[in-house]
């Protein structure tokens, strides 16, 4: 394993060092000012001194916080860590389903929300017996506060503003964090990261990304994700929060900000590459002279919308891998990558990947697809529900789910979740490979491939596609799907290509973009079952 020095600090450990290396610095620039990391870390100890107060002599508690893209979500996090009790990330779009699974999962007992989540906890809370404190946390900006609710910050006014020490050191060990999985496959599960997963993984973010006091990172996305602040905070470098979903705006905003690294989710740069007013950006100010990458991550992003996004803004575009199981991130292209498809670098320092046959579970050779391991310091402790199997082996690595193969170089190449593939004349079908190729086609606005079950074959590609044009338009007709699949179908491999196909007005998908592909499948083999029995 590469060698790498994890910092013996525990989570909130990074905020605090930080405040103490440089207190008028500028962590977090938001609509409503510029936060500086000596207050950032004062709003934390008071947040963590009321709750040390509220669970005294009960043990770690879980304190639910919502993850808004806000300056109050750190300050939230990191003082739940200082008053020695579990955060447990709550994403603010959640529904009541959802956010009632989350809070009994992991049993929360004071949740820290802003008024758009405690409504919908108020009208559950019946349900959620352990749920005994619910703060507002946005109401001094108007958010509502529901009966049994109180106001944060009026709560807040009422602690010293003392520097909080907690009576002990915690272990480094000792789970911090729960981090919900995006649930695309099933219900949410609840990862269990330690203070050394996170504190890890913060370290070996920012040495890959270049992170430093000198940087400063726009971050373009609907939530706050751990992996941006704690690589930022562990770096002493500015963020900038960007809540306008028009992606131009936010490259002006990154250019006023003096931004190095823009995160982006990939449907967000994907609008933002077809965009016409993107061709102007070089001659305005959208770009910027000190922006060195811009960063996407979440699923990928299409080589065609990163190509030109490099050649019209002079600046990399870089995609790495992770998953909530690796706090999160595993890997990441560097600047000097070229952009291919599948393509997401080299593993972050400190950590090892090997791909392994799907079946005999053996190391394959470089180029051979199998299940991606990973092995390292961000690898999680666990989930929520370990009844079932670990996905941990007793070396130390992680079965990820996903399919891919390694170069010469050691750089990862994903081919899709093992859910996804499927075998085709005994050879293994990717259909994010499939997507990519339909994709290509200008007469497609859209697409997701799933398996259609086939006794000769095991399985053949089922191809639902969005044809460009309003839904319903006389250019969805059977003869331009014909001519699509004619024409992927001359450049894909013979088990990959298209046996059916179906005009759809929308690929359904979850929040972050990717494909529901197991509503997808459940559909397609109904309809593949009731031809078999008809």
């Amino acid at each position: 394993m590469p060698h790498f020095t994890c910092p013996q600090l525990p989570l909130d450990g990074l905020l605090r060092r930080a405040a103490a290396r440089a207190p008028h610095a500028p962590a977090l620039t938001t609509g409503r000012g510029t936060v500086t990391f000596g207050q950032l870390d004062a709003h934390a100890d008071r947040i963590a001194r009321f709750l040390a107060a509220r669970t005294a002599g009960r043990g770690p508690v879980v304190v639910g916080v919502a993850a808004g893209l806000d300056a109050l979500f750190p300050a939230a996090l990191y003082g739940t860590s200082r008053s020695g009790n579990t955060v447990a990330l709550i994403n603010p779009l959640a529904d009541e389903s959802t956010l009632h699974h989350l809070c009994t999962a992991a049993g929360i007992e004071i949740a820290l929300v802003p008024a758009a989540v405690a409504e919908p906890l108020a009208r559950i809370r019946g349900r959620l017996p352990l749920l005994h404190t619910v703060l507002v946390t946005d109401a001094d900006a108007g958010g509502a506060v529901p009966e049994g609710a109180l106001a944060l910050h009026t709560v807040l006014d009422t602690v010293p503003g003392e520097p909080y020490t907690p009576p002990a050191a915690p272990d480094l060990s000792a789970v911090v964090c729960l981090q919900f999985t995006t649930g695309t496959t099933g219900r949410p599960r609840g990862v269990r990261l330690t203070h050394r997963n996170l504190v890890a993984n913060a370290a070996q973010t920012a040495l890959a990304q270049g992170l430093g006091p000198a940087s400063v990172t726009l971050n373009h996305l609907p939530l706050f994700h751990l992996m941006h602040l704690n690589s930022a905070v562990y770096a002493g470098a500015r963020q900038v929060l960007c809540h306008d979903p028009d992606p131009v705006a936010s490259l002006a905003l990154a250019a006023r900000a003096g931004a190095t690294h823009y995160y982006g989710l990939p449907a967000r740069l994907h609008r933002l590459a077809a965009d016409p007013r993107l061709d102007t950006a070089r001659e305005g100010i959208p770009a910027g002279p000190r922006l060195t990458a811009l960063m996407s991550g979440g699923t990928a992003l299409a080589p065609e919308a990163a190509r030109r996004l490099h050649h019209v803004l002079g600046v990399p575009v870089i995609q790495g891998y992770g998953l909530a199981e690796l706090s999160p991130l595993s890997h990441m292209q560097r600047p000097h990558d070229p952009v291919l498809p599948g393509a997401v670098g080299p593993p972050l320092p400190g950590t090892q990947c090997r791909v392994v046959d799907l079946r005999s579970r053996a190391g394959v050779p470089a180029g051979t697809p199998g299940e991606v391991q990973v092995r390292g310091p961000q690898v999680m402790a666990g989930y929520l529900d370990d009844g079932g199997p670990s996905p941990i082996d007793a070396q130390g690595w992680l079965s990820t789910g996903d399919v891919g193969l390694l170069d010469e170089d050691g750089r990862l190449f994903l081919v899709d979740r093992i859910d996804d593939v499927f075998t085709c004349d005994g050879h293994l079908v990717s259909p994010t490979g499939v997507e990519r190729v339909i994709a290509a086609d200008p007469r497609v606005a859209d697409c997701a491939v799933v398996a259609w079950p086939d006794a000769e074959h095991g399985a053949v590609a089922w191809a639902g596609i969005v044809l460009c044009g309003p839904p319903g338009a006389a250019r969805h007709t059977a003869r331009t799907l014909e001519a699509i699949v004619r024409d992927a179908n001359g450049r894909l491999a013979p088990g990959e290509r298209i046996h059916r196909a179906q005009a759809l007005d929308a690929v359904p998908r979850t929040r972050t973009g990717k494909p529901e592909r197991q509503a997808l499948r459940e559909s397609v083999r109904a309809r593949a079952a009731a031809e078999a029995g008809a």
